[in-house]
């Protein structure tokens, strides 16, 4: 037993480390844009606080959504978080499954490239919207009454800048359409059901969205409008960027080969112009070892003509020469 779990550590191993060799060269080709999009993340929190000292509270806005769903109350609006917080880690876990498992269809690199402009996209709208128009929040802390509901003016830059994460992503208010977790939800249920293998699970991941909807709803840390808007907003947007992006490559045959680089294309492309000159040397090489004769195709080429042209001559002058009685 001990031979055997010590075989499959061993193997394990070499299949992390091959792997982790893989997505290192390809972050190290597209390590800007990977950055440029964590960057994003902290300029979208920046926004969200800044809206935060713009909101002022009020009466809560009429809602369908309110209306129809029963309020969780306080002491129940983790449960949204809850959820939110496995649709997350879930999907961050399966997205780095190609360093363990041998059913591997993407690079890790290649699919947060590919989710990163998804986010950075939905988030730039996002902040557009909300700083449009501020609505009067409808989550406790945003209501009138509470400390919390509207921010002092800073004393410094530098309490701005820090955002005061994470207290200040979870008692913000005023960044209400679009809904940010609803951003996230989408953007992970979405690529999972393009690149995910398992039916099941895809059905299941967009019905823990669905219940994510109404938990939001629920707990009065949206309108309903926040989450309607989001859900077409992202899809739309996910839609017409994965249609524009290019297509990763699918590995699913098992191949660990990486996707081919602008200087390789330029080198496949220079073999292939030159392929038919060799291939036309070659031939050219056999049909000399076939007739077994050295000498330049041109030349041979040539003889071919004049040959033939003798041959002519010569039939004309013997049918010229030969009597018609004959």
């Amino acid at each position: 037993m001990a031979i055997y779990l010590a075989r499959e550590a061993t193997k394990l191993w070499r299949k992390v480390t091959a792997e982790t060799a893989v997505e290192l060269q390809l972050l190290f080709e597209k390590w800007r844009l990977l950055l440029a999009g964590i960057v994003f993340q902290y300029i979208h929190g920046l926004a969200a606080r800044g809206v935060h000292y713009l909101h002022r509270p009020g009466p809560l806005l009429q809602d369908l959504g309110f209306m129809a769903l029963p309020e969780l109350g306080q002491d129940k609006g983790y449960l949204s978080e809850i959820l939110f917080t496995s649709i997350f880690i879930t999907f961050v876990l399966w997205s780095f499954h190609p360093f363990i498992y041998h059913s591997k269809r993407f690079y890790t690199v290649l699919l947060w490239r590919r989710v990163l402009a998804f986010l950075v996209a939905s988030q730039f709208l996002r902040i557009v919207t909300f700083y449009s128009t501020q609505l009067p929040g409808p989550n406790y802390h945003c209501r009138e009454g509470s400390k919390l509901a509207t921010l002092p003016p800073p004393n410094n830059v530098l309490e701005v800048l820090l955002i005061n994460f994470p207290r200040g992503v979870l008692f913000g208010c005023g960044d209400l359409i679009f809904s940010s977790h609803m951003i996230f939800t989408l953007v992970f249920v979405r690529t999972y059901h393009k690149y995910g293998s398992k039916r099941l699970i895809k059905l299941f991941a967009w019905l823990m969205a669905i219940v994510q909807s109404l938990l939001i709803i629920a707990s009065r840390k949206h309108y309903s409008v926040d989450v309607v808007v989001a859900w077409y907003t992202v899809n739309l947007v996910v839609f017409f960027i994965d249609k524009n992006l290019p297509e990763m490559p699918d590995r699913t045959s098992g191949s660990s080969l990486l996707p081919v680089s602008a200087k390789d294309k330029d080198d496949r492309t220079k073999e292939q112009l030159h392929k038919p000159e060799k291939d036309n040397k070659m031939k050219e090489e056999l049909h000399k070892l076939l007739n077994g004769n050295t000498v330049d195709s041109t030349d041979w080429r040539q003889r071919g003509q004049m040959n033939g042209k003798h041959g002519e001559d010569m039939n004309h002058t013997l049918t010229d020469a030969t009597p018609n009685g004959a």
